[in-house]
């Protein structure tokens, strides 16, 4: 991308982890980052490699993951455009990636090795600021991810990722709002087996409530669909 397309893509998506700067200093900021093309399902960060780059997605959509040491896959967060990762390069120690990020989709994105960003943020404290803000509704996520494990039924769980999902990477359709998702996936997510994520789907489709194909899934009204769940 030429810098005016890269300064117009920012404007439309406003990354929080950008947010407040001031216009020379956003410049100097963007300059000073590389742009690089992932293809997808293409691994950008590594869990438990040296935390050594920064990214902010300008395209694209990617995921994070953690692998237990039996080799079991947590889906952690879903990453639209606009969404900042590999936030542990900003640390004053180094450190690792505590998860793996993945493309999902063809993905380009802005990225800073570890000593520029590290000095971009000491003359720039805002991005520390978008940082721990990011950190902290990271935070508030994983807090009511585990309030739903322990207290809601797996129809309720089911609902709440696919609300959830919904208003991260979803978009608009005509028959509602449009998840590219498949059942292990939302499974995964949800803490549920494949059968239960599939027999669920099903029922919410004969009630109306959703519409789903290979891959991808439509909300009707998300709301509804977490309303009657209670």
């Amino acid at each position: 991308m030429t810098a005016s397309e890269v300064a117009a893509t920012l404007r439309d998506l406003k990354p929080r982890f950008l947010e407040g700067l001031a216009r020379p200093a956003l410049e100097t900021i963007v300059a000073a980052a590389t742009q690089r093309r992932f293809m997808a399902h293409s691994i950008l960060t590594n869990q438990g490699q040296p935390a050594t780059h920064l990214f902010v997605l300008l395209s694209g959509r990617a995921r994070s993951f953690h692998m237990t040491q039996a080799g079991q896959v947590t889906l952690m967060h879903w990453l639209p455009a606009g969404e900042m990762f590999g936030g542990m390069s900003l640390l004053t120690r180094p450190s690792g990636y505590l998860v793996s990020t993945e493309a999902v989709r063809n993905s380009y994105a802005l990225v800073w090795d570890r000593a520029t960003i590290r000095s971009l943020a000491e003359r720039h404290p805002r991005l520390l600021e978008n940082a721990l803000a990011i950190v902290s509704d990271y935070m508030n996520a994983y807090l009511a991810m585990h309030v739903s494990l322990t207290c809601h039924t797996a129809r309720q769980r089911l609902a709440e990722v696919l609300v959830n999902l919904a208003s991260g990477i979803g978009h608009r359709v005509p028959g509602g709002v449009e998840l590219h998702i498949g059942n292990e996936d939302l499974a995964t997510s949800a803490n549920v087996t494949p059968f239960t994520a599939s027999r669920l789907l099903s029922e919410w489709q004969r009630a109306g409530m959703v519409t789903k194909s290979r891959g991808k899934v439509v909300l009707r009204d998300p709301e509804q669909l977490l309303l009657h769940q209670i």
